[in-house]
């Protein structure tokens, strides 16, 4: 039998989720349940397992209690407005729908989904075998950009929940228009994300941060050669670099705020996320039940990924 790559599919459950509720209009069954979140991150389930055939599965969520980041930073995130209730009541039919396609589900208090999505890649990563385990992150946003790398992909949807752009490193290079993915967690130091209220270096654009770092590489580099007055830190404009100076805590607090954790105590197994199909029965009764007849009738695509992936899964 041929050597096959074999796939884990990673799904950042709640980006998604927020990315359906505000895409979809309101859907809500003859018992008044809204579903659009749900009926939207299926949407998105279903192409991601058609597309990528994955042999492994696992879901990630946020929890509501605080993470290490708002300890760090009191600020972090405050600027975003609370999501409504009807948005929060679809998440426990969205992790039944999960559990009755039999897809692990992950959460850690104190971190975001981003950092057991980073924990899980970079575990299968270490995996010692040929060919290596590839990655597909799913998500609503392009947090985990950083993550992208030769066994790492991420599958972000672009607009609603059906135009969808699969990132490897060639993409994220032109899309920052020549940095590496490794390199923009050091973009989101220099220029700040407000969406999640990371303030980066107050002045500093997108534009004059992927300038610094195409110039500099790192930011601990660029500091560096700040500090020791080299000739190329010597080249800054005399403002650009006094405002660097000024905000040197403030960037570096931004990094540590925008860096994914890779290291959340979690009880993973590559194994227990091994997909071997689901309860048919089972995800039947719940889509009738939520009214998405249209999905019901979308199972055969993954019955047909289910007998393909059993043909070529092999437990170590």
């Amino acid at each position: 039998m041929e050597n096959k790559t074999k796939r884990i599919l990673i799904i950042d459950a709640n980006s998604i989720i927020h990315r359906a509720f505000h895409a979809l209009p309101v859907l809500t069954t003859k018992k008044g349940e809204i579903t659009n979140a749900v009926y939207g991150f299926l949407l998105v389930f279903f192409k991601a397992i058609k597309d990528f055939h994955p042999d492994y599965l696992a879901a990630c969520f946020d929890l509501a209690a605080p993470t290490f980041r708002h300890k760090r930073y009191k600020h972090y995130k405050a600027k975003r407005p609370k999501a409504p209730d009807e948005l929060y009541q679809q998440i426990p039919i969205i992790k039944e729908v999960l559990k009755s396609f039999n897809v692990p589900i992950f959460e850690k208090e104190g971190f975001e989904a981003d950092d057991i999505i980073g924990t899980i890649a970079e575990s299968s990563l270490r995996r010692q075998i040929i060919p290596p385990i590839e990655n597909i992150v799913v998500s609503g946003d392009l947090d985990a950009l950083q993550l992208v790398n030769k066994q790492t992909k991420l599958f972000a949807l672009r607009k609603g929940v059906k135009d969808i752009i699969l990132y490897d490193e060639t993409l994220v290079k032109e899309k920052f228009q020549g940095l590496l993915p490794k390199q923009v967690l050091d973009f989101k130091a220099l220029r700040g994300d407000a969406s999640d209220n990371i303030p980066g270096v107050t002045g500093v654009g997108e534009k004059t941060a992927i300038k610094l770092l195409l110039e500099f590489g790192t930011l601990e580099n660029l500091y560096k050669e700040i500090e020791e007055n080299s000739e190329k830190a010597k080249n800054l404009k005399p403002k650009l670099r006094e405002t660097l100076v000024k905000y040197k805590e403030q960037a570096f607090l931004s990094k540590d705020l925008a860096q994914i954790d890779k290291n959340v105590p979690i009880d993973f197994s590559l194994e227990k996320c091994s997909w071997r199909g689901y309860d048919k029965t089972k995800a039947i009764d719940i889509l009738k039940e939520l009214e998405f007849y249209t999905l019901v009738g979308r199972l055969s695509d993954l019955d047909n990924v289910k007998e393909r992936v059993k043909e070529n899964l092999k437990l170590w």
